[in-house]
């Protein structure tokens, strides 16, 4: 059995600690935060876990293995060092932490400690994105062109994080996991409306090396609450719409052929294919248990996370270099990303099919 602590039990902290506790392989021992009401709740809940005010009981408790952090982003860092160097394992929600140089400080610790390092971008364990990774890696919808993604609801607000920080992780490590390469630079514009240097609106463009081009717009200020990536291949396009319930991916056999010669400009004639749509069948369950599950399986095989240290930092180089576009106006910033491709986008141990059976 592997032991865990759960710091954080507001907006997330409650599903981790729910799936956790209903792991046959680990134990749900002691949860902290500072907000003893949410403690009550906890333990309305959850009798038996132990529960604390003061994230050093877990720190320092010799019956943990591991403590999953479920709090404020500039708050990552100190308590994943503090874990990570108390011999814990740790998983940390996203975005990993709030800077390229404490997330590569988190990366050494875990290797210096020899600890697991996890990050909790949960959409790489859905099924719907390991099918579409799939689908792209047998070239079922050709050479990708662009991949434009949008993730917008009403609120909810963050007090210390624009909406880039708090939304656009899930699709830049969804786009990162599907293309299997960091973008070259990033264009980012957006607005604060009600709170000043707070962006709650804005949009993402990433420009990779290969000519593949993503946008990505997040906001906090939607009437409707959209989760939707479009992928445009040179064969056919691909629709994944998480509100969805049953038909998540959608595949168009849609595209424009070109004439492969002209005498004339009146001969020039796009052609446009409409073709089938089909939906594959996707396997039922709670991505957030593949998780943690996952999480739990690296501990006991001594395993490299699929949501590791360095796909943490992949994630926060674009969220980094897409702030700073954001105060220069918009302007093209490059990622700084100094890893080698082959040695950092290894494969890792988890696998999903995403298909039934």
């Amino acid at each position: 059995m592997v032991n865990l602590g759960i710091i954080g039990c507001g907006y997330w902290g409650p599903n981790l600690i729910r799936n956790f506790n209903g792991l046959a392989d680990s134990n749900m021992l002691i949860c902290c935060d500072k907000d003893v009401n949410r403690l009550k709740r906890i333990k309305g809940l959850y009798p038996n876990i132990e529960t604390t005010t003061e994230p050093a009981t877990l720190f320092e408790d010799p019956r943990l293995d591991a403590i999953g952090i479920a709090t404020p982003v500039f708050t990552h860092y100190k308590l994943a060092r503090a874990a990570l160097l108390n011999g814990k394992h740790v998983f940390v929600e996203k975005p990993i932490t709030h800077s390229f140089e404490t997330c590569l400080s988190l990366i050494e610790i875990a290797k210096n400690m020899d600890r697991v390092l996890m990050v909790g971008h949960t959409f790489e364990y859905t099924a719907a994105v390991s099918k579409i990774k799939e689908i792209i890696n047998s070239g079922g919808i050709g050479v990708p062109l662009y991949i434009s993604s949008v993730r917008l609801n009403l609120g909810l607000f963050q007090p210390d994080i624009n909406v880039c920080w708090d939304l656009a992780p899930h699709d830049i490590s969804i786009i990162t996991y599907l293309l299997d390469q960091v973008p070259e630079s990033v264009n980012c514009q957006g607005k604060s409306h009600y709170k000043k240097g707070i962006e709650d609106v804005a949009t993402m463009t990433l420009n990779y090396k290969n000519g593949v081009i993503a946008f990505i717009h997040t906001s906090w200020l939607d009437p409707n609450k959209n989760r939707k990536t479009t992928v445009v291949g040179s064969k056919k396009m691909l629709v994944y719409d998480d509100v969805e319930q049953q038909e998540k991916i959608k595949v168009f056999d849609k595209g424009v052929d070109a004439p492969p010669y002209y005498d004339t400009y009146g001969d020039f004639q796009f052609s446009y294919r409409y073709g089938d749509i089909y939906s594959p069948r996707l396997e039922d369950y709670e991505p957030l248990g593949k998780q943690c599950e996952h999480f739990i399986d690296c501990i006991k095989q001594g395993l490299q996370p699929l949501t590791d240290g360095y796909n943490g930092l992949r994630v926060v180089s674009v969220l980094e270099a897409a702030s700073k576009s954001l105060r220069s106006g918009g302007e093209s910033v490059p990622v700084y990303y100094p890893y080698d491709h082959e040695k950092v986008l290894q494969p890792h141990a988890f696998q999903n099919t995403g298909t039934d059976g």
